[in-house]
C-alpha cells in the first residue's frame, strides 16, 4: 500500500531506492552465480540494471554505485540516461557490470510479469503499474493504492527464505513515507 506516498512521488526513484536498501538488507540476491564452478559472488556495492524501453529497443543501463546517490542524483541520473538511449550515444560500458536489475515495465502496462534473470546476476525486480485495491480496514472496505511486484531469482544462488526477506523488506520501504 501507498498511504504514506506523497502526490507526485518519483516513482522510478523510490523503487531504485527501495531495491538498493533491500540490497543492503538482504544482500544475497545482489550477487553473481557462476554456473560452471557453482559459487556465488555477493557484492557490497550495488549496480542497479535499469530497463528503459526506446524505440531502437530495450537497453538496461547500469546505475554504478546506486547505494551513494539520492532521490534528486537517481532522477538526474536516469534523465541524462533516458536522453542519451534516445539520441543513440549510450556506450556499451554503460549497459554492462549490474548486480541486480530492476523492470518498471508499469510505466507503460501490465500488472504482474515474469521478468527474466540476466546472468551473472541472481535477481530481477519488476513493478506493474499502481492499482487500486480494496482491502478490509477496521472491518470496513477501503481503497488503497497498491504497487505490484514480481521478482525473479535464480535458485541454484539464492534460497526462496533470502528472496521473501528481501521482497518484505523492499515492500516494507516502499511503504515508508
Amino acid at each position: 500500500m501507498l498511504d504514506n506516498w506523497q502526490s507526485g512521488e518519483d516513482i522510478s526513484g523510490r523503487l531504485i531506492k527501495a531495491v538498493v536498501h533491500a540490497c543492503q538488507t538482504e544482500p544475497a540476491l545482489n550477487a553473481w552465480f557462476d554456473a560452471e564452478t557453482m559459487t556465488r559472488c555477493v557484492h557490497s556495492n550495488v549496480n542497479i540494471g535499469i530497463a528503459v524501453d526506446s524505440s531502437h529497443g530495450l537497453y538496461v543501463p547500469v546505475l554504478r554505485n546506486a547505494n551513494e546517490y539520492d532521490q534528486a542524483g537517481i532522477r538526474q541520473w536516469l534523465n541524462e540516461t533516458v536522453q542519451g538511449i534516445r539520441a543513440r550515444r549510450i556506450g556499451r560500458e554503460q549497459l554492462q557490470h549490474a548486480t541486480i536489475t530492476l523492470s518498471n515495465f508499469g510505466a507503460i502496462a501490465g500488472i504482474f510479469a515474469t521478468p527474466v534473470v540476466t546472468p551473472p546476476q541472481v535477481a530481477i525486480v519488476g513493478a506493474g503499474r499502481i492499482i487500486e485495491k480494496v482491502i478490509m480496514k477496521d472491518g470496513q472496505a477501503v481503497g488503497v493504492k497498491a504497487l505490484p511486484l514480481s521478482i525473479t531469482f535464480d535458485h541454484r544462488a539464492c534460497t526462496g527464505g533470502e528472496a521473501a526477506r528481501f521482497v518484505k523488506v523492499l515492500v516494507e520501504h516502499l511503504q515508508q513515507g
